[in-house]
Parts: structure tokens; sequence; C-alpha cells
């Protein structure tokens, strides 16, 4: 991390904050930090009567939308990269989630509105860093429209039976998680980008308070139609976790809270291993969004040596991975064999990691079948240490098996608090979603083509 970032520090957690509080107040406060625009990063300038929502000079969109990927979660093009080659999220994470209050079936107008809305979006923010692949902030916006099951009950018709969206209630119940409540909300929209102005311009905007964004008109009329029930930020990247939240031990380079990196090249699948092949969304995905609590202190009462090893597996050792997995490179290094013979490893080291346990379930040819899309820090003081996680996969089925590799314990021989992370996480929230592909996004009918 270069000097000029470890100084922006104060500032990214004054951005954290705006995030977290919301609103047109806290707009206003993140664009006096963060309008120096620079290449140093958010907020490592800042202007006296800086720039307005309206105008605050980022990188603009095409004109010509077609230009942009149908999948919504194509995002890996645009993802800032690091030396390794892995793919790093934006630091600055809120999902927002909305009911639907408009027509059954929705009429034409009001499609026309939330996809025009959407569109000036697209038009007003670049697609994460545009593409460019030696970019060091993403200085645009990344983001997916995603439709629950309770969306699509006030249909007639069902989804087809090629799409796999299960209800989060049964997910819920099918892995035990008696403490974790459903989400409620028919849509949940995922924005991530480097720049917390970014986001909180395009709640305002769909909310109707905003006319203008990043210099461009804001059309349609999405809140004609949504009605926002909830927000949720969240922060990832290093020294983010050590600043936002108040534990000794957690490492100041840290990007996430319980210290090490992840989102190995190795550990994510393929975007086409998690797209649907065929159908009326073919290039969409289903999207699960879960909100965790985490045991910072039990985690931090491991030894280092001990966390390395329920972290990953009982290969590693601190030597190998580094401080913060840092010294993996590019790849989580796990192997088929490392996943073998569970009970033999148990009984030799005492427990497992969670690398290891979870790699278990990778498909015939030992390929992941979720693709993280955050899984960042909560930024919400009325919380304690917790984090956002969202995944998507051509079914929810997928996550169902890796959850299901990831609370077994392995073996007989270890109990839970020796087993990976699982004993230190706690499930508070689920919702599960379908994302269509971009030209299906609005308000669609679980039988599009048959319109």
């Amino acid at each position: 991390m270069s000097r000029d970032r470890f100084e922006a520090i104060p500032r990214r957690q004054f951005v954290r904050s705006a995030l977290a509080i919301g609103g047109a107040s806290a707009l206003s406060a993140c664009l006096n930090v963060e309008s120096g625009n620079s290449s140093d990063g958010p907020g490592s300038n800042t202007t006296d009567g800086g720039p307005t929502p309206e105008d605050p000079n980022f990188p603009k969109g095409p004109e010509d939308l077609s230009l942009l990927p149908e999948r919504q979660h194509a995002w890996n093009a645009y993802l800032r990269r690091e030396p390794s080659g892995n793919t790093n999220l934006p630091e600055q994470q809120l999902v927002l989630f909305y009911e639907y209050t408009g027509s059954i079936p929705p009429t034409e107008d009001e499609r026309a509105a939330v996809e025009e809305a959407l569109k000036s979006v697209e038009r007003a923010y670049q697609r994460g860093t545009g593409g460019d692949t030696s970019a060091t902030w993403s200085r645009g916006l990344l983001f997916m429209v995603g439709y629950s099951p309770t969306y699509f009950d006030r249909f007639e018709e069902p989804l087809p039976e090629s799409v796999d969206l299960q209800r989060p209630e049964d997910v819920i119940d099918r892995l035990g998680e008696d403490d974790a409540t459903a989400e409620s909300a028919d849509v949940a929209i995922l924005l991530n980008s480097d720049y917390g102005t970014i986001p909180l311009s395009v709640e305002e905007a769909l909310a109707g308070n905003l006319d203008r964004i990043n210099g461009v008109d804001v059309g349609g009329d999405f809140a004609s139609v949504f009605e926002q029930i909830g927000r949720r930020p969240a922060v990832v990247g290093r020294g983010n976790p050590a600043e936002e939240l108040d534990h000794p031990e957690i490492r100041e380079e840290s990007p996430l809270s319980m210290g090490f990196k992840s989102g190995f090249d190795d550990s994510n699948p393929p975007e086409d291993k998690v797209t649907f092949e065929g159908g009326p969304f073919a290039s969409g995905t289903t999207q699960l969004v879960s909100r965790l609590g985490i045991d910072l202190d039990g985690w931090y009462e491991l030894s280092d040596e001990e966390r390395v090893t329920q972290m990953f597996g009982t290969s590693y050792d601190e030597e190998q991975v580094g401080d913060t997995a840092e010294d993996l490179g590019a790849s989580s290094r796990i192997t088929e064999d490392k996943t073998e013979n569970l009970s033999e490893k148990a009984e030799e080291h005492g427990r497992l990691g969670h690398t290891q346990k979870t790699a278990r379930a990778r498909d015939e040819s030992f390929v992941p079948k979720i693709l993280r899309r955050s899984e960042g820090n909560v930024s919400d003081p009325e919380h304690d240490a917790g984090m956002n996680f969202t995944s998507v996969q051509r079914g929810i089925e997928e996550f169902v098996s890796v959850r299901e590799a990831m609370n077994d314990m392995g073996s007989d021989d270890i109990d839970p608090h020796h087993s990976g992370i699982v004993d230190f996480l706690t499930v508070e929230r689920r919702g599960t979603y379908l994302i269509p592909p971009r030209s299906k996004r609005a308000l669609p009918s679980p039988q599009p083509d048959g319109e």
C-alpha cells in the first residue's frame, strides 16, 4: 500500500461514515471530501465549494449503452487487479432494498420508467474501472438489480423450471440457521464503487431526490413503483477493518476483519460458470445476499498459526501465507488432495481449514460454484462486527452445497470451534434474488418471452 493511501485513511473513515448514514447531507459531505478525484484515490484532495451531485466530474458511461455487457454480473473486466492478477472488489459497498408498489402485471409505462432510470445511472458513471487494466481505483460504478421470490409471487405464472430461485426461508431451514431472518424485500440493488459519493448519488437519484447525477439528467421514475425499505453499507480493502472496527488484534493492513484477503482467482469460478445458458433469462444468474455476524474476540483468541490453519487448511503455515495471505499471490493453492481424508488430517492437526472444507463442494473439474460479488465489513455503528456477503451462482442449490460443506465438521474428531470459521460466524439475514439480463431487468414477469 502506498504512503498516500495510508495518509488518506482519516478521509476514508469519513466517507464510510457518510455512506452508513445516507441521505442528502451525507452525500454533500462526501462530495466535499472526494471532490479531488485524483489518481491517488478517494478523498485524496479537498476543494472548498467543490462540485455538486449534478456535476462532480467522475468518468461517464457510454452514450451507446449497447456496448455494455448483457450480463449484469459481468464485472471481472471492470475490476481493479493486484500485481498478482487477483481482482479486487471496490471498497465502498451498499445494498438497497425495495418493496414493489406498482401494477400486476407491470404496465409498459412502468417498465419504461424503471429502465430509463437505470439507463441514466449507466450513462452517469462508467462501469467500474471502464476496462482499464492498470487502474488503481474504480472511479465508476458496478451494480446489479435482483428480484426476489416474493416479487414473482404476485404473478399468476411461475418462474421457469430452469431457474433455481429458492426462497430464503427455505435456505435458512435447510441450513439449520434457526436465528436468521429471511429478507422480505421484493428487489435488492447492489452498488459497488471506490467512491462513496457514487452509491450515495444513485440512492438519492432512485428516490427521486436528484434530477441530475454526474452531469447526466436522471430519466424515468424509479420511485413511482418502488419504495425503499432498507439499506446496508459495507467496506472492504486494506486498512479499512482496522480503522472501522475497535479491535486491537486486527492488523492495520488487513483487508477483512478476520485478517486475511479472499477472492483468490482459483477460489472464484469463471463468469460463464454462474450464468444461465438458456431459457427466458439467458445471461442472467441468481444472487444470495447475506448479513453475517462475526465473533472477532473468539477468532483472535486463536494463535496466528491456528488462524492460518483454520482459514485455509492443515497443509498451510504462517511462512507460506504471510500476515494477510498476500504471500499466497493470486492463488489460494488449494488442491483436491488437500480436501481428502479429512478425518486423518483432523486427528493429526486437531483442526481443519475453511478453504479445505468448502473446496469439497466444487464441481467434477474442481471449479468453484459460487462467485463473490461483495464481502465487506458492515459499516453501521448500530451493529456489532459483521459483514455483507453476496454471491452469484447458476442456482441457489450451488450456494447451499457450498455452505453445507462449510458447516460439515469434516470429522467426528473435532468440534465446530476448530473446524474452519463456521463457529465464528452467525447468519443474521438471507435474501435470494434472480438477476435478469440487462435487457429484462425492468420489472420482469416470470415468463418474459411469452409476453
